[in-house]
């Protein structure tokens, strides 16, 4: 090839435009004149309203996995929160509960022993405050243990009362504890009175699967006597005092083929579940001591012959 034919000019690659400094200037006098005519004439204020209600999808799609996460994230914190919360509320109200429960049974122990109290002024014997520890293991017995024994003083046969009237009595005693037989024990009869009639009688203990309670026996079916009669202590065994409340008649029934009455009582006392109790002293008056016996020295005949006027007729 001819070299005169040769292009000898410089490939597009390496021609040079306008340098880079004045590029610089040109565009920074732009910016320049853009800014200072958006601040004074706000000509850009279409295009920037424009360009942001056009690019507010693209924004709020990209914004909501952010949002989601923190939304998750609040949830899980709330929830959690929300758990503990209950969990301490639920814990709180259990502890009132019992607190509650405490205080109620704190307020009735009270208001019985009260009661107690009164009904040990209103007797006026020596008595003795015991607490019931259990009762008796023998299913066939109605029998309670109190913590008092020997050493405070108890005595067999002492009567046992509560805040609302007669219990039953101590028959067996040991150092520290007493064991005490319930009115309703079937080997147990109390003598009592009706308050209504002044009729004495004897009530005798009637353990049932139906219900524990008393029964008058041997009363004849034309005797004054009807349901809710009251029935107190006679004394006249001289181991309860008298006055002190039994129990109340519930059941009176007459048959025509039989001449006594079928009469059921129900206790006073809480016979169960009370907690606490008085032992009564026993008032049984102390009898005098027996006459000693005259010295047989005579004879009847030996003695009728020496008293004064009399004449002897023997031989």
């Amino acid at each position: 090839m001819p070299l005169g034919t040769l292009d000898r000019t410089p490939p597009p690659f390496f021609k040079q435009g306008p340098s880079a400094l004045s590029k610089l200037v040109v565009f920074s006098a732009v910016a320049l004149f853009l800014m200072v005519a958006d601040l004074r004439f706000r000509l850009t204020e279409p295009v920037r309203t424009a360009l942001a209600v056009a690019l507010y999808p693209v924004q709020w799609a990209v914004l909501q996995p952010v949002e989601l996460a923190s939304m998750a994230g609040g949830y899980f914190t709330s929830l959690h929160e929300a758990q503990k919360n209950e969990a301490d509320a639920r814990q709180r109200l259990t502890a009132q509960a019992e607190r509650s429960l405490q205080l109620e049974q704190i307020t009735l122990e009270n208001q019985r022993l009260r009661e107690l109290l009164a009904m040990r002024q209103r007797i006026g014997t020596q008595a003795v405050g015991a607490q019931v520890l259990y009762d008796a293991a023998d299913p066939y017995s109605r029998k309670i243990v109190i913590d008092r024994g020997q050493t405070h003083g108890i005595e067999p046969g002492s009567p046992v009362v509560d805040e609302s009237g007669v219990l039953g009595q101590v028959t067996r005693v040991y150092p520290l504890v007493s064991e005490v037989t319930l009115l309703i024990d079937r080997d147990q009869a109390i003598p009592v009175l009706n308050t209504r009639t002044g009729v004495r009688s004897v009530a005798y203990g009637q353990p049932s699967n139906s219900g524990d309670g008393l029964e008058l026996r041997y009363t004849l079916a034309s005797a004054d006597i009807a349901e809710g009669d009251l029935l107190s202590t006679s004394g006249v065994d001289g181991v309860y005092p008298a006055g002190l409340p039994v129990a109340r008649v519930t059941l009176v029934e007459r048959q025509a083929e039989s001449s006594f009455a079928r009469i059921q009582c129900e206790p006073l006392a809480r016979v169960q579940g009370t907690l606490h109790v008085l032992v009564l002293g026993s008032t049984a008056p102390s009898l005098p001591p027996p006459p000693l016996a005259e010295p047989a020295s005579e004879t009847p005949r030996a003695a009728r012959a020496n008293r004064p006027g009399v004449r002897s007729t023997a031989p």
